[in-house]
């Protein structure tokens, strides 16, 4: 199922996690404990999602480093918005 997002929705969301985290600017890539708070998740569960690609989160890995883009988690959040009786908003 694939969703489209209007670029201001996707501002939207993007400056509510910048707000939350409690930056000065808006980054291109969160780090694993960044996305892990958005989320409200543990790093160690980002980390069993990228290895079985449980759930579409966009990530970048150069060695052992990750990054989450910014973008990339806000239209996650996007996608798995519901509402009340289920259906997507």
């Amino acid at each position: 199922m694939s969703k489209e997002f209007t670029p201001e929705k996707v501002t939207e969301i993007k400056t509510q996690i910048v707000e939350a985290l409690g930056l000065a600017r808006t980054p291109v890539n969160l780090t694993p404990s960044q996305a892990s708070e958005v989320l409200d998740t543990s790093i160690n569960t980002l980390s069993v999602w990228r290895t079985t690609g449980r759930y579409n989160l966009p990530y970048t890995k150069v060695s052992r480093r990750v990054a989450y883009p910014i973008n990339g988690v806000a239209e996650f959040l996007l996608r798995r918005t519901v509402n009340h009786t289920g259906e997507e908003v």
